[in-house]
Formats: C-alpha cells, sequence, structure tokens
C-alpha cells in the first residue's frame, strides 16, 4: 500500500509562541516577522505540484498557508488542531510546573483539554485518511500536535513526541522510504527553509 507524502509545516510566529505560551485553541494571529518567516516558505512550496492542502482551523495556521502561497486551494481540517490544553492554555511550561512539577505533555495531556488518547486517536484518524494514496498533500498545523503525528507516523506512541522540536515556520516530510512505498519514515524534520 503507499503512502503519500506529508509536508508538515508549523505556522509561523506569534506572540504567544515567542513567549513560549501553550497555544492550543486561541485563536492568535501571526506577528509581522511571523507573516516574513511564511511568505518566505513559498520559495521551498512553490515548485511542489500538491494533491491536498490542508489547514488547522486556527487563524496562525491558515495565515501561515495564504503568506506561503496555497490558501487559495486550501481545506480546513479541524483534526490539524494544536494540543487542546485545557486548564494550561496561554501558560508557559515554567507556569505549569509550579503547579505539577513533573508535568510533560506527551505523558500526562492537559486537565481540562485533551488526553494521550485521544491525540493519539485524532494522529491515527488523519494517517488513515492519507493510507493508501499517492502524491503530496501539505498540512499546515501547529508545533506539539506536529509531534505527536510524526511519533504516529513511524509506529511509535505519543510518548515519544517528546524527542521531536518544531520551530516556528518550519517544514517537514513524512513520507514513505524510498523504493519501500509502505514503509513510513521522516524524510526530513524540523527544516528551515531561510535565515532567521
Amino acid at each position: 500500500m503507499s503512502l503519500p507524502s506529508l509536508y508538515f509545516v508549523r505556522h509561523g510566529e506569534t506572540a504567544w509562541s515567542l513567549g513560549g505560551r501553550h497555544t492550543g485553541r486561541t485563536d492568535v494571529p501571526l506577528t509581522a516577522n511571523g507573516e516574513m518567516q511564511a511568505r518566505q516558505l513559498s520559495t521551498s512550496l512553490s515548485s511542489i505540484d500538491f494533491a491536498e492542502i490542508l489547514t488547522s482551523p486556527r487563524r496562525r495556521a491558515r495565515q501561515t498557508c495564504t503568506f506561503a502561497g496555497l490558501g487559495s486551494s486550501a481545506k480546513v481540517e479541524a483534526d490539524l488542531e494544536e494540543w487542546n490544553y485545557g486548564d494550561y492554555e496561554g501558560l508557559t511550561t515554567a507556569e505549569i510546573r509550579t503547579r505539577n512539577p513533573d508535568w510533560n505533555i506527551f505523558t500526562d495531556g492537559c486537565p481540562g483539554g485533551e488526553a494521550i488518547s485521544q491525540i493519539t486517536d485524532r494522529s491515527d484518524r488523519l494517517i488513515a485518511q492519507f493510507t493508501g494514496r499517492g502524491g503530496n498533500i501539505a498540512l499546515f498545523s501547529h508545533g506539539q500536535f506536529g509531534c505527536a503525528l510524526a511519533a504516529r507516523w513511524i509506529g511509535l506512541d505519543v510518548a515519544r513526541g517528546v524527542h521531536f522540536a518544531l520551530d516556528t515556520a518550519s517544514l517537514s516530510i513524512l513520507g514513505p522510504k524510498p523504493a519501500h512505498p509502505d514503509m513510513p519514515v521522516i524524510r526530513r524534520w524540523n527544516s528551515i527553509p531561510f535565515e532567521r
């Protein structure tokens, strides 16, 4: 069974991402720098023939898609949303750890938000949607959800997502291993197509 190449783009910089604040459902816009980052992604994406372009419903992901030059063909996909941080929405990791010193989103989830099982289910739904399809698919989404998705793509538990990191406006490619169209691999990770 063939697999597509998923071009996973984390949204550009926002004031909250710059400050390290956990941003799930809060609909913050890109900063001016985030808009510039997204425009610079177009150089890497413009020459790729995408069978489908999907974006999280959150404003920062949709803006990134638009500034990267792909917004006119994009469809909103709710499963690409960032983790629902619940009670931890808007807090930094340091602030969360004053309440819960050993907290790790990839093993603990979020009180009042999404549990590990829900993120696993959401990731697996997306992967099942793409399995058996070839071609290139662009996904505009978020940092911690992207790490969870990558872990599930290669058959790991969401807890292993802790070992991945995604910068704003980064490009990663999840796809088949060359000459092995049914073997999911991470072909590129956290690539920044411009100088910061």
